[in-house]
């Protein structure tokens, strides 16, 4: 089976060469982004892998006239693939899955970042101001933590916290007892009007879109913590911003963000952001923003290779595919 491979990063080479030998594929590989103009690289290829991408209808078009009718996507998340417009082009979709423990430790990380208000202290040592005025914490045992997503990261962040002994509340639109040993199920607006600290763990849909937004800030407590190692477009930038000046949001930290694509994995130094938003969330002192890499370890790019490869051996076998959404 032939296969192409863009966005590789050279993170991914060894477990790129390492997975084609195992699964007998000849595979290309190239570190460029999918466009118009690099599209002919993959004639011949009934399968191609991107990252994150955004892979709009007339680019699927464009690769599904040269030949490719599966593309796979080494993210859990798919929202960056048009995946109404593949269907009906005749091109088919899948994701990859990757062990949940890489972001739920890093969120478990931003959460205690938040709190003890570690780009303060940061920004201060680094100017070497080691006053202690306005940077005091809170312990999380006093708090009560919100997971709203209870996936295989949400329950596994909610299980995590828990050695922490605060008190765990979660919403979901479906629920599931490995939760329920952890966290207690609550309406979302009570959620709201508990936690001291909010995670968000749910893919991007269209139903969810902005959901915490001006609405849901003033259902929430006055000083509020908001943790996103989910997806941007969970979250009303502008709102958050609002949120933040005015108090209510106490400190914010984000994974990702909306309009993110195109700058997150470049290298933007001298050069000016093209997304206001962003720009405004980095230069307040208790927002922490990081370029989407919560996944990012050894084991969660080693899965999302394979994954990625086996997705594309399975469909070109006609075998059942968990991965392919499409």
């Amino acid at each position: 089976m032939k296969m192409i491979a863009y966005n590789c990063r050279p993170d991914e080479l060894e477990c790129f060469r390492e997975f084609a030998a195992k699964y007998g594929v000849d595979l290309k590989l190239t570190r460029e982004v999918p466009s118009p103009e690099n599209a002919d690289m993959a004639k011949g290829c009934a399968c191609m892998s991107v990252l994150t991408s955004p892979m709009p209808r007339s680019l699927l078009q464009k690769y599904h006239d040269e030949g490719v009718r599966f593309l796979s996507t080494r993210s859990i998340g798919y929202d960056h693939i048009d995946v109404k417009a593949a269907k009906e082009i005749g091109m088919h979709v899948g994701n990859a899955s990757y062990a949940p423990d890489s972001v739920a430790d890093y969120t478990v990380m931003m959460i205690l970042m938040a709190t003890r208000k570690i780009k303060a202290i940061a920004l201060r040592s680094a100017a070497q101001d080691f006053t202690l005025a306005g940077v005091q914490g809170v312990v999380l045992h006093k708090l009560t933590v919100g997971v709203i997503g209870t996936g295989h990261i949400g329950r596994l962040v909610a299980k995590r916290l828990s050695a922490f002994g605060c008190r765990i509340i979660a919403h979901d639109l479906f629920e599931n007892d490995q939760a329920r040993q952890y966290a207690e199920y609550v309406p979302l607006d009570r959620l709201y009007a508990e936690s001291d600290v909010i995670t968000l763990h749910m893919p991007a849909t269209k139903e969810n879109h902005h959901m915490i937004g001006k609405d849901a800030f003033a259902a929430m407590k006055d000083g509020v913590f908001l943790v996103n190692t989910a997806r941007g477009s969970l979250i009303d930038t502008q709102a958050l911003a609002d949120a933040v000046e005015s108090g209510k949001v106490a400190g914010a930290a984000l994974d990702v963000v909306e309009d993110e694509a195109g700058i997150y994995y470049n290298d933007m130094r001298n050069r000016a952001l093209k997304n206001r938003r962003l720009a405004v969330l980095k230069s307040y002192p208790n927002v922490i923003v990081t370029p989407h890499t919560a996944f990012y370890t050894d084991q969660a790019v080693s899965d999302m290779v394979e994954h990625s490869i086996e997705s594309c051996v399975l469909f070109s076998r006609g075998q059942e595919n968990t991965w392919q959404v499409v």
